[in-house]
């Protein structure tokens, strides 16, 4: 029986996969746990691991091509060895009862992460769709009995089981039955109310001469959050000068010091970024996100820092950034911009993210402003460091001024609470000496 290989959500903002390289061609053996292929998604290159074993037979999509989640891009041919698929098939069989089924309330831990192996220690077998959608339906998978090839899980499996779980629960299916009447009362309003068609968009005509240009996953995914962001969330957005020189100055006094010791050089973004996690531990206001009908108001700093990337920009999150010294910052993002580059960031680096830094000061542009980071409610723009002639004590001095901006989610973030956190950070960058403690 052939088993298909199909396109892994690879990534929570995913939709679909470039796949770059095949490290496996037809007539090659795979073994579970092989590199079949490194796919692309809208964040990073990621290896695509096989969770079966056989001969590959056909490949489907090529080196370059693009594809959906769930969609087939190989097929291996089901010569499974007897004696693996014959216990496995003893010990889950297809007509396991329904009872087996766990409801979400059954175990504390997600099924992403819970089910990975068998009480037993070994590795489950599942489809990356089932995986999806048991992650979706609240599905243990360690109670599914698999009915795909050696006993692997695929969707009809978690579909089942999810709807056994709802049988057994009266509450569940009256809670169901609750909200399809909702949705049908909503429905029906909205037919006897219709809304005005939303407006085209202008799409321009390539001519003789122009270059048309593919978007790549990572383009259509910026393309899609900002937009979403600049027409759901209402910004406002502040602005303030600060002195850079005390900065500058105490980033030389760093890095004479680290050439004898950990050999790591600063730069004016690191004294940035620990300025803004100090910040937001004494604002926490800001560090929180609009979910509806309530805010979130986080625990931890997720310091998301911008990273420009040869086609857009990614945001890798250096977590609970409220532990780290200015040592581990600095050497995180280094390590991030250089994994950036060459796409090689894991998809978890970019989860968690409470707050973003763009800091295009490295450019020469003094002043501009971001475009809120959705879920976030704020992030600060960076501008370059300047001479410029500055008043002091009514007398005209040389001075190097900052810029820096910062976007607001007004859902969240009040005028005076954005002001006071961007004083705040004014603050810290002006006596950076106040950070060592």
């Amino acid at each position: 029986m052939s088993v298909n290989i199909e396109m892994p959500k690879l990534s929570d903002t995913m939709t679909e996969g470039t796949l770059i390289k095949w490290h496996k061609q037809i007539g090659d053996e795979v073994e579970i746990g092989d590199i079949l292929a490194d796919i692309e998604t809208d964040k990073a290159t990621m290896e695509m691991e096989s969770f079966d074993e056989g001969t590959l037979t056909e490949i489907l999509i090529p080196e370059g091509g693009r594809a959906p989640i769930g969609a087939i891009l190989a097929v291996l041919d089901g010569n499974m060895p007897a004696a693996v698929a014959a216990p496995e098939a003893k010990a889950q069989p297809s007509s396991a009862p329904a009872s087996a089924a766990a409801s979400p309330a059954a175990s504390p831990v997600p099924a992403a992460t819970a089910t990975q192996t068998q009480p037993s220690g070994e590795r489950l077998k599942v489809s990356p769709l089932a995986r999806k959608i048991a992650a979706e339906l609240g599905v243990n998978l360690a109670n599914v009995a698999g009915s795909g090839p050696a006993g692997r899980i695929v969707k009809s499996d978690v579909q089942g089981a999810s709807t056994a779980s709802t049988k057994a629960s009266p509450a569940a299916s009256s809670e169901a039955n609750a909200a399809a009447g909702l949705a049908a009362a909503i429905k029906s309003k909205a037919a006897a109310s219709p809304t005005p068609a939303p407006a085209q968009a202008i799409v321009p005509v390539a001519k003789e001469g122009d270059e048309r240009i593919e978007l790549s996953s990572m383009r259509k995914i910026i393309a899609s959050r900002l937009l979403t962001s600049k027409t759901t969330i209402p910004h406002f957005y502040l602005h303030l000068e600060v002195d850079a020189a005390p900065l500058m100055e105490i980033r030389k006094q760093a890095n004479a010091q680290a050439e004898t010791t950990h050999k790591n050089k600063y730069s004016l973004n690191d004294f940035i970024l620990k300025a803004v996690i100090s910040a937001a531990e004494a604002v926490p206001a800001v560090n929180a996100s609009f979910a509806g009908d309530h805010i979130v108001k986080f625990k931890h700093v997720g310091l998301s820092v911008a990273i420009a990337v040869e086609d857009g920009l990614v945001t890798p999150v250096i977590k609970q950034a409220e532990t780290k010294s200015m040592l581990e910052i600095s050497r995180a993002v280094k390590d991030f911009a250089v994994r950036a580059k060459d796409k090689k960031l894991k998809p978890d680096e970019f989860d968690g993210g409470t707050i973003t830094v763009s800091n295009l000061g490295a450019w020469g542009i003094e002043s501009f402003d971001a475009i809120v980071n959705p879920p976030q409610a704020a992030i600060l723009s960076v501008g370059a460091a300047i001479e410029k002639p500055v008043v002091k004590n009514g007398q005209i001095v040389p001075g190097i001024r900052m810029n820096l901006g910062l976007s607001c989610d007004h859902r969240v973030i009040d005028g005076a609470v954005g002001a006071q956190f961007l004083a705040e950070i004014k603050k810290l960058l002006e006596q950076p000496a106040l950070m060592l403690f």
